[in-house]
This record gives structure tokens, sequence and C-alpha cells, in this order.
């Protein structure tokens, strides 16, 4: 038998197993492809069905090409976290998902060392580096929100979160003073939005036509090229004292760039890998946090009587720790305001995917054929009244209550539904430490500054595509000095 004949065999094969697993939708060869193009517009109905109907076990829902598997329950969902990663592969699952190959190229995941830079180096400096990370927020919220007299400032809270994000990260990425050129923010927060939205169009189209789709839409050669130009001056002089000095050369810059240097072998030891580095760490950052910080503004916004509670905790804190890392940390009123905001208004349904690269059993005894992505959504869960009282209701102060007393084995899987958004075990988000607290460090800032609202009092709409759930892009926030 011929490889292709091999591979249809297992194609069907694998159908066979998957029509075992309740679908959301036609299940059909063909009817499945108009589930398909459903999902595209109605991820969110269908896949909030499929759990109301599998709340403890699996189902499937169509894509384009695929099937995609949801893990549901505390059961399930902690066999899917156990499961080692050459089983269960992150790295194939972006491949797919992200289109890597025409959206940033395989480079960056094939030698992923930034992966490291991130897990220790980052990890090891950050209470050294927040003070730098604070200036930064607080210069650009200053920026941001002009100071009048009399009267409230209307800021764009998405454009707003994006920049912020931006600035506050790339301090310790590129450091001062190309955190704050407009040049090197333009090149990021454009690359982030285009691989997101490339790759989404590219998923839409068969497998067939997607390397002519994927050459048509990719940016990466340029966005690369721009950001080479703007990194060049700082990369070069700083490759040029290690050859001469090694890496403890006075005046050393602390960041993320010297961090690359010193893990990358000598063949990535160059500018374009270095800056391409750069670019995916940002689409990192502003493709999560910041669209999780603008979900989060609007809700404030819409619920201006918890600013009060808010501020006298970070007053209180502040006043007494001053803004550090680990002052960060003391502020359970603001952790739980942030992961109420995210457990209502998630970014992406299906969070955590994973690609089986062998079949997989579960105890129960399903059975995922290999190259099937599995996935589990902790945003639909956590609207389940097993697992939160009013779920459909925001309560900012939720976790800080469940904190208060005793939980239940149920409350303790409520408390670890809003850390699955980051992934689970060896292959969780690395950079989570960072984000959660520099979300908490702008979030405190404007409690402490500002007074927030909207100008009817109504929450804008969110803009969805698929599984991604993207805050308002236009709606604006009322912000006035306090």
């Amino acid at each position: 038998m011929d490889g292709i004949t091999l591979s249809a065999c297992a194609l069907a094969v694998a159908l066979a197993i998957l029509d075992y697993i309740p679908s959301v939708g036609p299940s059909g060869h063909l009817t499945s492809y108009y589930g398909a193009v459903r999902f595209i517009l109605h991820a969110k109905h269908m896949i909030r069905k499929g759990y109301e109907q599998n709340k403890e076990g699996f189902f499937k829902v169509p894509m384009i090409d695929r099937w995609m598997v949801v893990v549901s329950g505390p059961r399930f969902v902690d066999e899917l976290c156990k499961i080692p990663d050459e089983k269960l592969s992150f790295d194939h699952a972006m491949q797919d998902i992200l289109q890597v190959k025409y959206t940033f190229g395989l480079e960056a995941q094939e030698h992923p060392y930034h992966v490291q830079v991130v897990r220790e180096h980052l990890k090891r400096n950050f209470e050294e580096l927040f003070p730098r990370i604070f200036e930064e927020i607080r210069l650009v919220f200053d920026e941001l929100v002009p100071f009048q007299e009399h009267g409230w400032v209307r800021v764009g809270a998405y454009s707003a979160a994006m920049k912020a994000t931006c600035r506050a990260s790339n301090r310790v990425f590129v450091g001062f003073p190309i955190c704050q050129s407009p040049e090197f923010e333009k090149i990021q927060l454009k690359f982030a939005l285009q691989v997101a939205t490339r790759a989404t169009v590219i998923n839409i189209f068969p497998k067939l036509l997607r390397p002519v789709i994927g050459r048509l839409l990719t940016n990466t050669p340029s966005s690369l090229r721009h950001c080479m130009e703007v990194l060049r001056p700082i990369v070069d002089e700083r490759l040029k004292k290690e050859k001469f000095f090694g890496n403890n050369w006075p005046g050393r810059p602390n960041d993320m760039l010297s961090w690359l240097i010193d893990v990358s072998s000598p063949e990535d030891r160059n500018l374009r890998s270095i800056a391409l580095r750069i670019l995916v760490l940002n689409f990192a950052s502003l493709h999560t946090s910041a669209q999780s910080f603008a979900h989060a503004l609007f809700n404030l916004a819409a619920h201006p009587q918890y600013i009060e509670p808010l501020r006298e905790e970070v007053k209180g804190v502040v006043g007494q720790y001053g803004w550090t890392q680990d002052s960060m940390s003391q502020l359970p009123k603001v952790d739980s305001f942030l992961k109420e905001s995210q457990r209502v208004s998630c970014t992406c349904l299906t969070p955590v995917v994973r690609k089986a690269m062998e079949d997989i059993i579960f105890s129960d005894g399903t059975r995922i054929p290999a190259g099937t992505h599995l996935a589990m959504s902790p945003t639909t869960m956590s609207l389940d009244d097993q697992y939160y009282p009013n779920p459909d209701e925001f309560e900012p102060f939720r976790f800080y209550a469940m904190h208060q007393g005793a939980m239940t084995k149920s409350e303790r899987f409520s408390m670890r539904l809003p850390a699955l958004n980051f992934g689970q075990g060896k292959r969780a988000c690395p950079g989570r430490s960072f984000a959660t607290t520099t979300m908490t460090a702008m979030m405190a800032y404007l409690v402490l500054n500002y007074d927030m609202k909207l100008e009817d009092g109504v929450r804008p709409p969110d803009e969805w595509l698929f599984v991604n759930c993207s805050p308002n892009r236009t709606a604006e926030i009322l912000f006035k000095k306090c």
C-alpha cells in the first residue's frame, strides 16, 4: 500500500472511532462541513450546548479539516492534565491553530530558547525589575489619561490596554528607550493582531489551499525586517561587547535582550533570531494579557461601585509596603476582581488545546485517535452553577469570599478553573506570573488614581470569531483623576 492509501485508511479509522463521541451539530462526513461553517460564528453557543449535554465527559465540535474533542468535568480534566507532552502535544496543536508555518515561521517553535528565558531568567529577575515595570505603567497611563481639572476624559479601552501592556512588557523585553518608541510599539501591535487574524482566516480554508492562502497573507518577513531595523543599533552593540568582554561587561543591561544572547546557540546569536523572539514574546503578551485587561477595564467601568473597595485595599497595602512585586501578591480583592473578569469575559473558549500524537484512552474507555485536537473549556465550565452560585452574575469578590472559609472538593476545583486558562503542568504558560502581576499592578494603579465609568452604564458587546473573544475595539471608557 502506498503512503496516500495508508493515510486514507488511518483517517477512516480515526473517524470511525470519533463516531462514538457525541457531536454538536450534524456529524455526517459531508453534513459536518455545514456544522464547521456554523462554528465560525456560533462557537460559543455550540460549545455551551455540547457542555450542557455532556458535563462529565466528552463531546466534539466540527472544524473545517478536523473534529475537536472537548473534555468536561473534574475527573477527565485532571486526567488530561496528567498526560505527558509526548502523547498530547502543545507545540503540534499550536502549529495547526496558529498556522505557525505561515504566521511565525517554524524557526521559533523548533528552537524555542526564548521559553527557557521566560521560565528561568524572567522569573529569577522579576523582583529586581518590577520597579521599572511600575514606572512604565505610571508613565503610560499618565499619557493615556491626560489630566483635566474638571470633567472626564474619554479613552479607548482596547487601544489603552494594548498600549499599556506593550509598554510595560517591553520595559523588560527591550528596555528603555526602545520600549517607548512609537515605531517599535506599532510594529508589535500590528504583528500581534495580524497573526491572530490571519491564522483564523487560513484555518477557514481546506488544507489543500492553505499553502497558497498562507503565502498570500503572511506578514512575518515584513514585520521581522522592521523589528530588526529598530533593534539593530542596540543588539549590534551588545553582541560586539559580548565578543570583546564576555557576558559580564560593565553596565550590561538586565533585560530580555541580554538573556536571549546568553542562552542562544552560536548560530542563533544574531539580530534576526533575537528580533524574531521579541516578536513572538510580544504576540504572547498582547494576544492574551492585553485583551484580558481590556475586558477587566470594561467590567470595572460597568460596575463603578467596586472602585472604592479596591482603592481602599490598594491604598492600605501600597501605603505599608510600597509598589513591589511582593505587595502585588497581597491584594486579594484586586486578584479576585481579575479572576472574576476572566471567568465571565474570556479571550478564548478553548485556551488549552493539545494534539494527540498517539491514540489516547481515558479511564472510562473513551479513545481519542492520533491526530485529534483535544481541548478543555474553563470558561464554559465556569458558567455552570455546579461550580459557582449565580454563575451568570458578575460578582467581583467571589474568589475573595471563597478563600475565607473551608472549601468542598467542588469548590477547590472551582478555584482551579481560572488557572486552567494558562494551561497545566509542564506546558503551562511560563509567563503566567509575569502576566498576572503586571495586570494586577496596572489595575491597582488605575483604581488608586482614577474614577471610571461608561457613558450609558452598559458594557459594550464583545466581538466573537471562532472560539476567540475580543473586547470591543472601539468603545470608550470615561476616566477622571481622583
